[in-house]
């Protein structure tokens, strides 16, 4: 038998520790090469850390929350002395996986049995257990799991196909009896939960108590957006099947870009600790995404080399990899202005926090159909708000609604977004 220690892998970029958001694996279980082992967090990205081998785990170093340094140990597993060429293999390719040799037990002073002899067939055990397979479960169960302090490989899932759901979690926690205890409507309710603020929810709070000591100010506008929705619906009906379907945000992405020549100061990072405001030419946007993890930032990058079906496809694309969780580093950094939007939910007004160290955010609100009067008469139109969010220390308020003002002109009349 060996030893080897899975170590912190080094993601890259300078970073100097991780944080441990879940474990996978626990003391005592079997595992396969490349089965998950632990999820671990960067400032931004989570990162799976896989098993380089086949084993079973007899320690796991650390619990959700601990910060890690890389490098250091995270699981120590036993393997068979079969697996040797294979984990001569992996400890070449990963120089996380360092091997150690477990002391050899002393030879037996006189075998019971001869060499060659075997249990009978009904008490012989197998020589491994069947690994474990990750448990069945959506990524708002495993997070309710680890707010109530549940094990999901524990669980026994109740749903299609074994798959665990929010009940079996509670049934856990409760102690697992066979049915939650059923609520009464005017009961008084007792207890209290504490959640740990970890992983991404951490990062979040981190980032929002930072850029909440940028002096925001926030100007609010109405826009009409009757024609555009009429050219949104006509787009549609032509080239949805061909191209696909195209949401108000394309249009807003289009109308930041011509915009920005005017206003570089929009489209700008600022770093405070050296006094230095960097206007960038591409215009890469973040859009603000809700995931079951949290909020998340995917980055659109050169948005003004994107026409609107493009801007489209990418903002799917890098919506759908943020809520499952396989968005990349790079794909949440780097942007340069963000666009937040909470749909049908946004509300008459908001006030967007910058997204720091950017000094401007987009903010879009519901869109309503309303009576307005127009050359003496009262007519239904179909408005929106924008409310934007700006950093006083670097932009004026004039400049601020000259800006906004600007994206309203091109989103009222969307024939301008294809003139240059």
């Amino acid at each position: 038998m060996a030893l080897h220690v899975v170590k912190v892998p080094d993601i890259g970029e300078g970073i100097a520790e991780v944080e441990l958001v879940q474990w996978r694996v626990q003391s005592g279980d079997m595992v396969v090469a490349d089965q998950a082992l632990a999820d671990v967090m960067t400032d931004k990205a989570t990162v799976e850390v896989p098993s380089p081998v086949s084993g079973k785990v007899v320690a796991a170093n650390g619990k959700a929350g601990d910060k890690l340094a890389v490098g250091s140990e995270l699981v120590r597993l036993e393997t068979s002395a079969a697996d040797g060429e294979q984990v001569q293999t992996a400890k070449a390719a990963l120089p996380n996986v360092e091997q150690i040799q477990a002391p050899k037990a002393p030879p037996p002073k006189a075998p019971a049995v001869a060499a060659t002899a075997v249990p009978p067939a009904s008490t012989a055990k197998p020589a491994t257990s069947t690994p474990m397979a990750k448990p069945l479960a959506s990524p708002s169960v495993r997070r309710h799991a680890r707010e109530l302090g549940v094990e999901l490989s524990q669980v026994r899932g109740t749903g299609p196909d074994g798959r665990i759901v929010h009940d079996d979690v509670v049934r856990d926690a409760a102690g697992g009896s066979a049915k939650p205890a059923t609520v009464q409507r005017y009961a008084e309710r007792e207890g209290e939960h504490a959640i740990p603020v970890i992983g991404l929810r951490r990062q979040i709070a981190v980032h929002m108590q930072a850029a909440l000591k940028i002096p925001h100010f926030t100007y609010v506008e109405e826009v009409d957006v009757t024609e555009l929705e009429e050219l949104r619906a006509k787009l549609n009906e032509r080239f949805a099947a061909s191209r696909g379907r195209l949401t108000l945000l394309p249009f807003l992405l289009r109308a930041i870009v011509l915009a920005v020549p005017a206003f570089p100061q929009m489209n700008a990072r600022f770093d405070d600790s050296k006094g230095i405001v960097t206007r960038s030419e591409a215009v890469n946007i973040g859009i603000a995404t809700q995931t079951d993890a949290g909020l998340m930032v995917p980055v659109v990058r050169h948005a003004e080399a994107r026409d609107l079906w493009a801007s489209a496809a990418e903002v799917g694309r890098l919506a759908e990899a943020a809520r499952t969780g396989k968005a990349t580093r790079d794909e949440l950094s780097g942007s340069t202005i963000t666009v937040t939007s909470l749909g049908p939910l946004g509300g008459i007004v908001t006030t967007p926090v910058i997204n720091a160290p950017e000094v401007a955010i987009v903010g879009v609100n519901r869109i309503v159909e309303r009576p307005v009067v127009r050359a003496g008469a009262i007519v239904a139109r179909r408005l929106m708000n924008l409310s934007s969010s700006f950093d006083h220390r670097v932009i004026d308020g004039q400049h601020a609604a000259e800006f906004v003002q600007a994206l309203r002109s091109y989103l009222e009349c969307p024939a301008l977004l294809f003139v240059e």
